[in-house]
């Protein structure tokens, strides 16, 4: 009994407690003035926020170097580099970054691109794909070099007195195809491995010689071409070792009437392949000539002499 009330006095104070909790207030409305017609409040909701995007690799360093086809020589000089920026099919490339470094590095950023390299007038590229990480390359390069000079005999040819060209033989013709011109002796000119034809010009004439050259991968071919001609020195004089007329028009002629040379002066040098010739000289309106012989080595003055052709003596009167 003493427990069962207990319980009902301990329930019914909190009951009224309960009952006795005032209710919530309903939320006030404004109303439109002079309307009674609520006022719509519009809902204020937070943006929302984008999705995070993954964090940009960072630029990498690309670093390339370049080596002879089959001997894997490292090439150290006469390199030029470029990369180019893969813009995929159609798209002309953009050139990004250039070095003449033996081995140059490249900071890069991610994406693909195309490395070439020349040496001389031969050349090889690659495509390299490139990650937010260091990387590597080497290309190979199939060439070698030319190294040129000229000689009469067992003397050498002064280098401003010669010059050479070099030609890519097409076929049957040995010059198809002008590599370069005006090449000097003892430039170093570097080529795709192969077979070229080679131009020696001693001085300004027809002093001409010509050879079929080989170039090995990783080397470098010398060659001298010898050349059979001389150096002569034109002059008009009055009589033999006498001073040369000042002035005087040259013309160096072959035996056939070809002309090979002109020039003007009182004794200009001609630099003339072996072989026969004639020269007219032209001075005050009157005209001499001589043949003469070139010999290969023998550097000579070759003299005309100024004689009057002697008049007709005038006929007999009958």
């Amino acid at each position: 009994m003493g427990t069962g009330r207990r319980t009902r006095r301990g329930i019914l104070p909190a009951a009224l407690a309960m009952a006795l909790v005032p209710a919530p207030a309903p939320a006030q409305q404004s109303l439109v003035p002079g309307t009674g017609t609520p006022l719509l409040t519009p809902s204020i909701t937070s943006p929302a926020l984008p999705p995070s995007l993954p964090p940009a690799e960072p630029d990498a360093q690309l670093t390339l170097s370049a080596i002879f086809t089959g001997s894997g020589t490292p090439l150290r000089d006469g390199l030029a580099w470029r990369i180019f920026d893969d813009r995929g099919e159609g798209a002309r490339p953009a050139i990004v970054a250039r070095s003449t470094e033996a081995e140059p590095h490249f900071t890069l950023p991610p994406g693909a691109y195309v490395a070439t390299v020349t040496y001389g007038f031969a050349s090889a590229s690659k495509r390299i794909v490139l990650g937010g990480q260091a990387a590597s390359d080497t290309l190979r390069i199939a060439a070698g070099a030319l190294k040129l000079s000229g000689a009469v005999g067992d003397t050498k040819i002064p280098p401003d007195q010669l010059s050479f060209s070099v030609f890519v033989p097409v076929g049957t013709n040995s010059e198809g195809r002008l590599v370069r011109s005006g090449i000097h002796t003892g430039e170093l000119l570097r080529l795709p491995e192969g077979t070229y034809h080679v131009v020696s010009t001693y001085g300004e004439s027809n002093a001409i010689q010509r050879a079929d050259l080989k170039v090995e991968n990783g080397k470098v071919t010398e060659a001298t071409l010898n050349h059979r001609a001389a150096t002569v020195t034109l002059k008009l004089v009055a009589t033999p070792g006498a001073e040369a007329f000042a002035g005087t028009a040259f013309s160096v002629l072959t035996p056939g009437g070809d002309t090979i040379r002109e020039a003007i002066g009182a004794f200009p040098q001609v630099t003339l392949a072996e072989g026969d010739y004639v020269l007219i000289a032209r001075h005050d309106g009157q005209v001499f000539t001589r043949e003469f012989k070139v010999e290969s080595g023998l550097d000579r003055d070759i003299e005309v002499q100024a004689k009057s052709e002697p008049k007709p003596e005038p006929a007999p009167a009958n």
